[in-house]
């Protein structure tokens, strides 16, 4: 029976991350994947004739360390550096536009309010200094508070901690109370005006099952905005999925090696120790690591059994909150949709967007939904938010029509030829999230990114360093700290704390 040093499970971008690092330490290393491609979530797929779409993510991006520690661009890795404009639509057409340069958005601004235009460039300046503190918190190693805290843990903390200080006692402030606000309240200390609020207010709401309204929502505006680099995507020239073809390029240079159509049906655990997995078809493969790039869920509770952890465990797992509720709607058009390049959305106010969450607080799909729609060529790509992934009535069989009916209807408000265009569509509900992605209740960040379920406290409290209650197993996806987005971080952080 062939052994390697560490098996990876789920060939997403933070599992394949992890392997290409210890690859590069000269470990063996095994990456398997139960899809036929790698990639997870961070794929370009085909779903028909030219009909070439990036299924989840519209855009993203390693961080810039590890796509040069991993000599990403080597391996065809390039990263748009214009950045297209963010757009938020209005009823009249006169759309307000978030320029890439910081002047021309001001003066959009500006025909909705002098004092946001004038207060644009100081606003600029306090999320560039919010990104590094995002930054840098993602690169720490959250030490297993209230327990199991050590030295090296306690000088990452350190190292934070004098980086906040760094911005300035005003700026380490105003991030620190920014974390528990909600959106609404972090916009509002810098607009006056409700459409521009709502604009920036959207991005705390991007992938999240939270309202405008709802505590914790000024950090997620501040974690995305760190992930995005600013408000708008950044575009991976041949699609998103060409981080995750470099990655494994990276990979498999390094010695590393990587197997699709592999699904680990179970992690082998002796002595609570963790020794290799179990595939699909039976094969046994023997490891002195395991790493899972899979959500702590479908670890815990799928992979290793509940009856193999301890009861306390086991119910804080059961406690994590997943709650996906994002629909995608791929539209492949003849190109005459009408509809500007960039990242265009629909939330045109602060109440719209607390109204459209309202359905997922009450399992439903929202009729007046906050939409976030990129177009690649002749493909239109839009983000639906809020479709809960338990629905009170119907299921998600059939309920994938009324989304897609509701998202074109109301594109169609403000693109009368986006209807007339279609040639093809392709839906992907939470449930399709679930079951061909591997997302736990659709959740795209492998548990909500929520107060009580960040930084130290992620997945769960006393485990955030990647580490289990089981030896040698250890975690490195989304929903560990670090996670979330297209970021590479946790897949790189685990690297620091195996034996």
């Amino acid at each position: 029976m062939k052994t390697y040093d560490t098996i990876i499970i789920g060939a997403g971008h933070n599992g394949l991350v992890a392997a290409a690092y210890l690859a590069k330490k000269g470990k063996k290393v095994l990456v398997l994947e139960r899809r036929d491609m790698v990639g997870g979530q961070v794929v370009t797929e085909s779903f028909g004739e030219n009909f070439k779409v990036d299924s989840l993510h519209a855009g993203g991006t390693l961080r810039p360390d590890i796509i040069k520690h991993l000599n990403l661009a080597s391996h065809g890795l390039v990263v748009d550096t214009v950045r297209k404009p963010f757009i938020s639509l209005q009823a009249d057409s006169k759309h307000l536009v978030f320029d890439a340069d910081p002047a021309k958005a001001a003066e959009s601004i500006k025909r909705f309010s002098e004092k946001d235009a004038a207060n644009w460039i100081p606003f600029l300046d306090f999320m560039n200094k919010v990104s590094r503190f995002v930054h840098s918190a993602n690169a720490a190693i959250m030490p297993r508070l209230p327990k199991g805290f050590n030295a090296s843990e306690g000088m990452a903390l350190a190292k934070l901690g004098i980086n906040v200080r760094m911005l300035g006692g005003k700026n380490m402030m105003r991030i620190i109370r920014g974390i528990p606000m909600t959106a609404d309240e972090f916009v509002d200390e810098w607009f006056e005006s409700d459409i521009v609020k709502a604009a920036v207010a959207s991005l705390g709401l991007h992938g999240f099952t939270l309202g405008a309204f709802g505590a914790g929502t000024g950090y997620t505006l501040m974690h995305n905005w760190a992930n995005r680099g600013g408000m708008s995507h950044v575009s991976v020239q041949g699609g998103i999925g060409k981080i995750s073809e470099a990655l494994a390029g990276a990979v498999r240079l390094l010695g590393g090696e990587i197997r699709t159509n592999a699904e680990v049906k179970k992690v082998v655990i002796k002595d609570m120790r963790a020794s290799g997995v179990v595939l699909s078809n039976g094969e046994e493969i023997s490891s002195g690591n395991v790493i899972s790039a899979a959500d702590p869920k479908h670890t815990f509770l799928s992979l290793v059994g509940a009856m193999e952890l301890p009861p306390e465990f086991v119910w804080n797992v059961q406690s994590i909150k997943m709650r996906g509720s994002v629909a995608k709607v791929h539209l492949l058009t003849d190109g005459k949709h009408g509809i500007p390049d960039g990242t265009v959305v629909v939330a045109p106010s602060i109440k719209y967007l607390e109204k459209a969450y309202d359905a997922a607080k009450y399992h439903q799909i929202s009729e007046k939904p906050y939409l976030e729609v990129t177009t690649s060529g002749n493909v239109v790509s839009i983000h639906f938010q809020f479709a809960a992934y338990k629905l009170k009535s119907g299921d998600w069989k059939t309920e994938g029509a009324k989304v897609e009916k509701i998202a074109m209807d109301t594109l169609a408000e403000y693109f009368p030829d986006l209807k007339p265009s279609i040639v093809n569509r392709k839906v992907l509900t939470p449930l399709d999230l679930e079951t061909t992605y591997g997302l736990t209740e659709g959740d795209l960040n492998h548990g909500q990114l929520m107060l009580d379920q960040f930084m130290f406290m992620r997945p769960i409290p006393g485990w955030s360093n990647h580490r289990t209650p089981i030896d040698n197993l250890y975690l490195c996806g989304s929903g560990v700290h670090g996670g979330g987005g297209v970021s590479g971080a946790s897949g790189r952080n685990v690297v620091k704390v195996l034996k």
